[in-house]
């Protein structure tokens, strides 16, 4: 056979994609897979070679075949001008801001962030002298108005973390463009096959490869990717940080990557069947999944997405917390974890008051965000409805 390449892979469907980006067999003796290279040393074979730096890798925290075969594909699937790797989603989140903010900046966030981004914007970004102002996640082009003279940063999430608004996009985009801020997007809940970060005007987009792009639960990974503006101040920031991954986690999402359509498109099945389930308990009072039409943001899902994940939440009618727990705590196959994207099912319950500034969260009662795995749908019901009479029963 005669081996993809990027040019030609313009032309494929992104599940043809997934399966032969990053791909070279003929530099691998014919294997498959891009093996793991481990190392740090890199050996020249001359003098003018090493005093030039002329080789395809420098050094191990440089990138090796391994990192650079993830580096390109998800460049490719992204729609961007490069990619760096990250030792985890947060790793990811940081280098991100680092890579676009400067002491004495201002940055805007949105207040549906994910909480350790918050964390690290009121503590590192503000040793910096970095000012971080948070908005309405729902406010769209309205955010001209916060934006300062000294606005480097607008940092969206969509849908937000646990209590999932949706933003307008292309909206907040313009704004970013019109002033040459940087645009970055946490778009780890969708990923760039159900929401291509770029083409929607993100200048960087971030990605927990932990989550869906590792699909079993057994990494820590992240991974930024740049348009050609960006890309350059993005990777100098990386050679500077030398902030690499382990090698056997790069090699684990690779493997991922080969199947993240198939076990999306699974999830994105999964979850839309149990939060039309959920909707329809006279336990729940509002399923938070964008793809329900009686989700708020809906439109903006529908508008500017190409598919749903398996993440979502939901608002229970009031309770106590001896009934929340007696629910909890004897569910089989809902294992309570601070994480999603894996095969197995996970729910935690969450309270948005103490890490909200720009928004009121005031749910009727109880919240709980569920990541619906791979599991049979009907099981996963029937352990819900059992805790569901466990609720009821427990005063």
């Amino acid at each position: 056979m005669t081996e993809t390449t990027p040019e030609d892979r313009t032309r494929l469907k992104n599940r043809t994609k997934l399966v032969h980006a990053g791909r070279r067999p003929s530099d691998q003796h014919g294997f498959v897979n891009t093996p793991i290279y481990r190392g740090s040393t890199v050996l020249y074979p001359t003098f003018e070679d090493i005093r030039a730096h002329k080789a395809r890798f420098t050094y191990g925290t440089k990138g090796t075949p391994t990192t650079e075969a993830l580096e390109g594909a998800w460049t490719e699937l992204s729609g961007a001008a490069g990619t760096v790797l990250a030792p985890s989603g947060l790793a990811a989140v940081t280098l991100a801001l680092f890579a676009a903010v400067k002491a004495g900046d201002h940055i805007l966030v949105t207040d549906s962030v994910y909480g350790p981004t918050r964390l690290f914007c009121g503590t590192v970004l503000a040793r910096m002298g970095v000012e971080t102002t948070y908005y309405d996640p729902l406010i769209g082009a309205s955010i001209e108005a916060l934006i300062r003279p000294n606005t480097s940063v607008i940092f969206l999430e969509t849908p937000g973390s646990q209590s999932f608004e949706l933003q307008d996009v292309p909206a907040i985009a313009a704004a970013a463009q019109a002033r040459g801020i940087c645009a970055i997007l946490d778009n780890t809940w969708a990923t760039p096959l159900f929401f291509p970060p770029h083409a929607r005007g993100m200048d960087m987009a971030i990605e927990a490869g932990t989550k869906y792009l590792s699909g079993h639960s057994d990494l820590l990974l992240g991974l930024v990717s740049a348009n050609a503006r960006w890309f350059p101040r993005l990777r100098a920031t990386y050679d500077a940080f030398a902030m690499c991954p382990g090698p056997e986690d790069v090699f684990l999402a690779l493997r991922g990557l080969r199947t993240l359509d198939l076990r999306l498109r699974e999830a994105e099945r999964q979850g839309l069947d149990l939060a039309r389930w959920l909707a329809g308990r006279p336990e729940i009072v509002q399923v938070l999944h964008p793809a329900l039409p009686s989700c708020p943001g809906h439109a903006l899902w529908k508008r500017d997405f190409l598919g749903s994940s398996g993440l979502f939440s939901a608002l229970l009618a009031p309770c106590s917390d001896a009934a929340l727990a007696a629910m909890l705590d004897g569910l089989k196959l809902f294992g309570m974890g601070y994480s999603w994207g894996g095969f197995e099912s996970l729910v935690i319950p969450f309270d948005c008051r103490s890490y909200r500034s720009a928004t009121v969260w005031s749910p009727p009662g109880p919240a709980l965000r569920f990541s619906v795995g791979l599991e049979d749908i009907e099981d996963l019901k029937d352990d819900l409805d059992q805790g569901f009479q466990r609720l009821r029963s427990t005063a």
